[in-house]
């Protein structure tokens, strides 16, 4: 690890802790021993990083990432000790699908559910409302009769 990557995720961490609301600036306000309080360490594992004289180890890291609300991944990419590469996000899933690979519609999710036919039509109009943007207006047309939206739309 070098200087410039403990400076600069010091910087970001500092950034990020003033944030969440912890008063790290005045030498009373008691933000330094509160944050580590409330992840569990100590509080000298915060000024050493504060101070730029060290990284927190792994397990400080990690309850800090919580205390912090920020991911853990985050944390160790930006602390310089893992690469995006390390630490691939997961691919989507991909959304349900029939026979054929395609992908299912809200009509059929209704049918594979087990939805009454007297109430597929309001399945589909209040499923489709949970759908990315564009899926509702598909969702919508197919409660009027048109193409279903897929799933996956």
């Amino acid at each position: 690890m070098t200087t410039g990557e403990l400076d600069s995720f010091a910087t970001w961490i500092e950034e990020l802790i003033r944030r969440r609301g912890f008063d790290i600036d005045s030498p009373r306000g008691g933000g330094k021993s509160r944050l580590a309080d409330e992840a569990g360490v100590h509080r000298a594992a915060i000024t050493r990083l504060l101070q730029r004289q060290s990284m927190p180890d792994l397990e400080t890291t990690r309850r800090l990432a919580q205390v912090l609300q920020v991911p853990v991944r985050d944390m160790l990419i930006r602390s310089g000790r893992l690469t995006e590469e390390d630490l691939p996000l997961p691919s989507a899933p991909a959304g349900p699908a029939v026979a054929g690979g395609r992908p299912l519609t809200l009509e059929e999710a209704a049918v594979a559910l087990g939805v009454p036919a007297d109430q597929r039509e309001m399945f589909v109009r209040v499923a489709g409302q949970f759908l990315p943007d564009g899926t509702a207006a598909a969702a919508a047309a197919v409660a009027a009769g048109s193409r279903a939206p897929r799933a996956s739309d």
